[in-house]
C-alpha cells in the first residue's frame, strides 16, 4: 500500500499534515499553517521535492 498524506486541524486551529507509510506509521509531520490551502501547498511541495531528495549525513 502506498503512503498517504493526512490533513488535519491542530489544537490551535491551524492546519497540519502528516505523511504515513503504507503500514500506517507516521514518517513525517508538518509545521502549522494558518490556512488549509497553505497546508495543501506544503503537501504539494513535499511531493515535488522529496522524490529526488538526496540523503545527507549530518
Amino acid at each position: 500500500m502506498a503512503g498517504t498524506f493526512e490533513l488535519y486541524t491542530d489544537k490551535s486551529g491551524g492546519y497540519r499534515f502528516r505523511l504515513k507509510a503504507g503500514n500506517g506509521e507516521i514518517i513525517a509531520t508538518s509545521e502549522s499553517y494558518t490556512t488549509k490551502s497553505a497546508a495543501v501547498s506544503g503537501i504539494d511541495s513535499v511531493r515535488r521535492n522529496a522524490a529526488d531528495a538526496e540523503v545527507v549525513e549530518a
